[in-house]
């Protein structure tokens, strides 16, 4: 995670920085080794956890809410209909695709409204690759997330410090320190295009160990000039 931080100059003197904390491993092993980067960084900056809870029923939040808060920070909590919404009948759109960009959209405000230009989110480098396949497939275009990526004009940056740790790392690094577990309540969590993805790409991985590693340095490494242009009818 140090590496990412570094070659992407994610966090600078002073900043104040939100985690977007789901309740997952991913976001929970970030809150936690940015807790303990914290305590011995040259730079100081602050941190903020935040849970955009999607208002389905059975919620952890409650129990989410006393961990953060004895371990860490105070936890914000912002209840949402936002994956109810998602799954409702009137929206056609992708319940995952809508439900994400009302969670990250919200998050946009409420960095706004602290004065943080800097949100951390838990993506790691699987998700990464896996965004990367979800474009081509079902939006035929060619594009990740970038482990740092401005927006509004440079006010604000989304940063992913976990863009280079793999998943079985962070879950055997969940299991070795005990981090808690908490159940998705979400109706989609078992039945995603992205797990659709991953299941194909674990199969590829399986042939050869070298073909995640290659995938994700093709991303910086594009021949443009051997891609196929836009052509007028």
């Amino acid at each position: 995670m140090g590496k990412s931080i570094s070659d992407w100059d994610m966090i600078a003197d002073k900043d104040k920085i939100i985690v977007g904390l789901s309740g997952g491993k991913d976001s929970q092993t970030l809150l936690q080794v940015l807790f303990s980067l914290q305590k011995r960084a040259p730079v100081k900056f602050d941190i903020i956890p935040v849970h955009v809870d999607p208002g389905f029923k059975d919620s952890f939040v409650n129990e989410l809410e006393d961990y953060v808060g004895k371990n860490f920070y105070p936890l914000r909590v912002e209840i949402t209909d936002f994956g109810v919404r998602a799954h409702s009948k009137e929206n056609r759109e992708n319940p995952c695709f809508l439900c994400a960009r009302l969670r990250r959209n919200r998050l946009f405000e409420i960095a706004k409204e602290l004065g943080c230009k800097k949100i951390a989110l838990g993506h790691n480098k699987d998700d990464i690759i896996e965004t990367l396949f979800i474009n081509m497939f079902y939006a035929g275009k060619i594009g990740t997330m970038k482990p740092r990526q401005s927006f509004f004009n440079g006010n604000l940056d989304i940063i992913r410090p976990l863009a280079y740790v793999e998943k079985k790392d962070i879950v055997a690094f969940a299991k070795k320190i005990g981090l808690p577990g908490f159940i998705n309540n979400c109706p989609s969590a078992n039945r995603t295009k992205r797990g659709e993805i991953r299941q194909m790409l674990e199969n590829l991985y399986k042939q050869n160990n070298h073909i995640k590693g290659n995938i994700f340095r093709a991303m910086g490494n594009v021949a443009s000039d051997y891609l196929l242009e836009i052509q007028n009818d």
